[in-house]
């Protein structure tokens, strides 16, 4: 029988995974890498590469959340205020209902605030990801 290099990564992960829960020490994945045939300056870029997709991945975890509290200040707002325009309204003039206006027209806005932040897999969220990296 004979393994393609993906079959041979995920039996490798699966053993590694069963034989030491826990953590490895730099040594034991050098003394690993050596084993496998893979060169210093081999293992040494991938570990780098590596270290720089997990810092991609926390600052796209931050970023999301920032804008995701954002969102959620903006809704609490939303609600607060409109409730009480709703109140207003049926206080001062219950015949007529014109807080409808304001809450279809904040409404549309909070949509797309919401669609802004959540929708994580257009060029407009890289651009916002890459403005607000460069800002912190």
């Amino acid at each position: 029988m004979t393994y393609d290099s993906r079959d041979v990564e995920q039996i490798l992960q699966i053993a590694l995974t069963d034989k030491q829960e826990g953590e490895f020490s730099r040594e034991q994945l050098v003394e690993m890498a050596s084993e496998l045939g893979i060169s210093s300056n081999i293992l040494e870029k991938t570990e780098q590469k590596w270290l720089a997709q997990q810092e991609e991945e926390s600052s796209r975890r931050t970023f999301n959340t920032f804008r995701s509290r954002g969102f959620w200040a903006h809704f609490v707002c939303f609600l607060a205020v409109n409730l009480f325009l709703i109140l207003l309204n049926l206080i001062t003039s219950p015949s007529y209902f014109w807080a409808i206006f304001p809450v279809l027209g904040w409404g549309l806005g909070l949509f797309f605030h919401w669609w802004s932040v959540y929708q994580t897999k257009t060029e407009d969220y890289e651009i916002a990801f890459q403005k607000w990296r460069t800002q912190i």
